[in-house]
Order: structure tokens, then sequence, then C-alpha cells
């Protein structure tokens, strides 16, 4: 049973992360502050930038639900989420690379990031508790 709280609570902070960056994007777009995903040239620095603040946001709070769910060890639990985060930073990072050449910034700020602002949202709970 514990196993499968530890799973939950690092997939609860995972999708929570996921459904929010998304859910923010779709809003963005239908206000037309980002351009449809079908054009990523059209994204400028100031976009990118956008996204990758409220990504990281994001990512605290990924870190944090993680270890208020976690059954123990809850920073444990939050960097295992982090590893995750950095692996589809990764993975998008390559898939994209050459999307937007001038823009290759966006993806190496949000893999580097990923693991600090979860561990940021972790410390913070921690701290709390």
């Amino acid at each position: 049973m514990k196993v499968l709280k530890s799973i939950l609570a690092v997939v609860a902070g995972f999708v929570a992360v996921f459904i929010l960056s998304v859910a923010t994007d779709a809003v963005l777009e239908t206000l037309r502050v980002f351009p449809p995903q079908s054009d990523p040239n059209s994204y400028v620095w100031w976009m990118l930038l956008l996204a990758l603040i409220y990504r990281s946001i994001y990512a605290v709070a990924g870190g944090y639900i993680t270890a208020t769910l976690a059954p123990d060890r809850p920073m444990n639990h939050s960097l295992a989420l982090g590893l995750i985060g950095m692996l589809f930073a990764t993975l998008g990072a390559i898939v994209n690379w050459d999307l937007m050449p001038e823009s290759r910034w966006y993806p190496v700020l949000l893999l580097v990031l990923t693991l600090p602002s979860i561990w940021l949202g972790a410390t913070l709970r921690i701290r709390k508790s």
C-alpha cells in the first residue's frame, strides 16, 4: 500500500504540473497572447519567457503537492518527480530542437529549472510541517 501511495504522490504532482501548463497554454492561445501551437515560429522571446515563468511556478506547485501526498520522505518523492520532469524536458528539447533554432535557450532553461523548482516546492512543504 505504501508503494502505491508513493507512486500516486509522484503521479499527482506530475498531473498537476501537466494540466496547469496545458490549460494555461490553451487560455493564452485563446486570448491570442500566444500564437497557435501549429505555428511555433511565431513565438517571440517574451512569450517563451512567460511560459518558462509559469511552468517553473507550476513545477514548484508540483513539488509541493508531491511532498504533501508522500507517505514518507517527501523530498525523495519530489526529487523523483523532478527527474521525471527533467526526462520529459529533455525529450521535448530533442524533439523540438530544430523547430525554433533562435529560441533554443527555452528548452535548455526549462530543463535546468525543472529540478530546482520542484525542490523548492518540496522544501516549502517540508518547512511548513
